[in-house]
């Protein structure tokens, strides 16, 4: 992973580790639970962009990688698995 991808992730990983926080303190205060459900699915939003960031690394480097080098089916393999652990969400 190069460095500019590398401190974007982690800098939206910091920021979500801030909404997760505050979601602790939102049910600590008994806030109203739409507000908190509100603040849930912009946490489960932010980790599916660092999700796809990954992704996107992942595929633009290793992936080709393996396909140059003739690791195509290992390539395959992987791809396959982690489409199949989204389609569960």
């Amino acid at each position: 992973m190069n460095k500019t991808v590398k401190n974007k992730i982690l800098r939206r990983l910091k920021i979500i580790e801030g909404q997760v926080r505050g979601l602790e303190k939102m049910i600590e205060n008994d806030t109203y639970c739409i507000d908190v459900i509100t603040q849930t699915s912009a946490v489960r939003n932010a980790l599916s962009s660092v999700e796809d960031s990954v992704l996107e690394n992942h595929l633009s480097t290793h992936v080709v990688e393996q396909m140059k080098n003739g690791s195509h089916v290992k390539a395959i393999k992987e791809i396959l698995a982690v489409y199949k652990v989204s389609k569960k969400k």
